[in-house]
């Protein structure tokens, strides 16, 4: 038998001076200590799922640093600290993103986010992963598609100089710290994707992880899913021309880069 249990997307703000931290944080107790509670209804040994959401909350109060990674790690080693029933805990995080305006003011955005991942037990961490989901891309040029495998099922033509258009979700694993700033990650892939003359997303994502793992040593490795959403030519006249939403099934690309 193989068992887990936990809380799922637990939200937070918090306010410090002038920094401001949100995310949503789930947390998933592993271990065959509650089997009881499967096997006989004994929950004697469960620990709530609502007092880890009210653990998750209060905690949060006293961690003092300002990344998604060590939120985490910190919440993890207090968990175990407190429940020592838990043998280990999978807890994940991913950013409530708000980009500030002006002064106080903060606006909302649905647009890419930081996200991380830990698994630790109680000899320390085993796993711990970060990265930004549902990053969007667009650029007008430097990107070709040409001389790939065709046969009678084949239609699309060859595209020598293509506006490309992606969805890309980024992970990354660490071999020590400091931890990677999102922010400061999802530049890094912009400026590769802008600069980098691509024959192909497969091209193209190689060409960024071997990039960001040049320039952040403490990477020990990065991985890669990326979608084409690049979009259909309709129409063009001398330098102008016009595209449309392509058929809703989208190519996929995954890779992962060990160092």
């Amino acid at each position: 038998m193989r068992i887990s249990y936990g809380k799922l997307r637990v939200p937070l703000h918090r306010i410090d001076g002038d920094e401001f931290f949100a995310c949503e944080v789930s947390v998933e107790v592993l271990g065959e200590r509650f089997a009881a509670a499967y096997t006989e209804g004994d929950n004697s040994a469960v620990v709530a799922t609502d007092t880890m959401k009210n653990f998750i909350l209060r905690e949060a109060l006293r961690y003092d640093g300002a990344t998604l990674e060590g939120f985490l790690v910190f919440l993890g080693g207090r968990f175990l600290a407190n429940y020592p029933i838990m043998e280990a805990l999978r807890m994940t995080g991913r950013e409530l993103r708000f980009d500030r305006l002006h002064g106080a003011v903060l606006s909302r955005s649905r647009d890419d986010h930081a996200v991380a991942t830990v698994e630790i037990g109680q000899e320390g961490v085993t796993d711990l992963r970060a990265g930004v989901e549902d990053l969007r891309l667009l650029k007008t040029t430097g990107s070709a598609f040409t001389r790939f495998a065709r046969d009678d099922y084949t239609t699309l033509p060859e595209r020598v100089d293509r506006p490309l258009f992606i969805r890309l979700d980024a992970e990354w694993g660490y071999r020590d710290e400091p931890y990677l700033d999102p922010r400061a990650a999802r530049d890094h892939l912009a400026a590769t994707f802008d600069d980098f003359v691509s024959e192909s997303i497969q091209h193209l994502v190689h060409e960024m992880g071997t990039r960001l793992l040049a320039d952040n040593p403490q990477l020990a490795q990065v991985s890669f899913t990326a979608e084409n959403h690049t979009r259909d030519p309709v129409g063009e006249d001398g330098g102008r021309r016009v595209f449309t939403d392509p058929f809703p099934a989208q190519g996929l690309i995954t890779l992962t880069l060990e160092r």
